[in-house]
């Protein structure tokens, strides 16, 4: 396969698999208006549903496949006939359609989930991808439960499945288990140890269930994978998939990794707060990127740094996300120089001496309320010059 070595792909799972979380199911016209932010945000893959699982689902693959043409719609199935089937004709109108099979690759999945051996699994698995292939010519395998199986059979596994038309491999940390240097050990292990790997692009789909699916995410592509899989704002089932604006701004921040994505960072404000609203899944204030708190700084010594030079305090800033702008939220931990910035901004200019003044006044309204806003300032203003008078 010939592509930009240095490219990482884009492949956001938020109508799938952060549509399975409770409470948060979508209409298909919900849907669409989401895989057209996601289409403006320059994502490379959508995946769109899993046909076979509901009428409402297959219906939502036909009608975005229609609705949006630059970026791959992709379709889950499990690997058998009657899924691909289903997701086949879910596809029929994609301008570029992809089909996203697979199966268990742990032991535990093996056995506990598939009562089958090794042996069958890996030939259902082969099977399903070369039954996909008949139909559509970008098939992408996942193997399942990825993080927990045996690196050597996950290997034999990857290598047939790319043997029999795979054009893309997932690696899931579907439990969300795996530790960053031993998930980034078992793709740079598939990267030297199976044969065919160069006739694939590996992806990396990580769960949150410890916190590490960003740094999980990572150190994938630190180790060849060249597609990341996740969703807006992190959700997804249980603790939630990889946040692709997490990921994206990593990517950004740190050019000496040499990776780059097609994503127009300045929408991720946008859509996050399109996805929070038409799921009814609030974004926590201290989230990375787009929390309502991720540009705010309340502390004295923060602001004071920040009012000098605002890379004291930011490695991103605000525009790059499309965010409104940085905040100096004003509290009782807030110094001389956050007061005399708002003041300013309200057209109070003040000295030395009525500076100290006003501080001291603050800092007794501060510690009776929460946060300080425009009107608490100017009724301080107001008193202080009735005062004066």
């Amino acid at each position: 396969m010939l592509h930009d070595p240095n490219k990482v792909y884009v492949f956001d799972t938020t109508l799938r698999d952060g549509e399975q979380v409770p409470g948060c199911q979508l209409t298909t016209p919900e849907k669409i208006e989401i895989a057209k932010e996601l289409e403006a945000l320059g994502v490379d893959i959508i995946e769109a549903g899993f046909p076979i699982s509901s009428p409402g689902d297959f219906q939502s693959v036909v009608e975005l496949s229609k609705a949006v043409s630059q970026p791959i719609i992709c379709a889950l199935t499990r690997a058998n006939k009657g899924d691909i089937d289903s997701a086949v004709a879910a596809l029929q109108y994609a301008k570029r359609p992809r089909i996203h099979t697979g199966i268990g690759s742990s032991d535990m999945h093996i056995k506990h989930k598939f009562n089958s051996t090794r042996e069958e699994i890996l030939q259902r698995a082969v099977d399903a991808v070369k039954y996909a292939k008949q139909f559509v010519e970008d098939i992408e395998f996942y193997a399942e439960d990825a993080g927990r199986a045996d690196i050597n059979f996950l290997a034999q596994m990857v290598e047939a499945v790319i043997a029999a038309g795979a054009t893309v491999v997932n690696i899931p940390d579907t439990n969300g288990y795996c530790l960053p240097d031993q998930y980034g050990q078992k793709i740079k292990f598939l990267k030297d140890n199976v044969q065919n790997i160069d006739q694939a692009i590996i992806s990396v789909h990580c769960h949150n269930d410890l916190g590490l699916a960003t740094a999980n995410s990572i150190a994938g592509l630190q180790n060849g994978a060249r597609q990341i899989e996740g969703t807006i704002n992190g959700i997804g089932e249980r603790a939630g998939n990889t946040s692709i604006e997490e990921v994206v701004m990593i990517l950004k921040t740190h050019q000496n990794l040499g990776l780059n994505t097609n994503i127009n960072t300045k929408n991720f404000y946008e859509i996050s707060r399109m996805v929070s609203s038409q799921m009814r899944m609030p974004v926590q204030p201290n989230k990375a990127i787009v929390g309502s708190n991720a540009f705010a700084h309340s502390s004295g010594i923060h602001q004071d740094g920040f009012l000098k030079n605002r890379e004291n305090y930011e490695i991103i800033r605000p525009e790059d996300v499309g965010f409104p702008d940085a905040t100096i939220v004003l509290t009782a931990r807030s110094g001389r120089h956050a007061l005399k910035f708002h003041l300013e901004r309200l057209g109070h200019n003040l000295s030395k001496d009525e500076l100290a003044n006003a501080y001291h006044h603050f800092l007794t309204i501060a510690d009776r309320k929460l946060d300080i806003n425009d009107e608490d300032l100017s009724l301080m203003m107001r008193e202080l010059s009735s005062v004066a008078r």
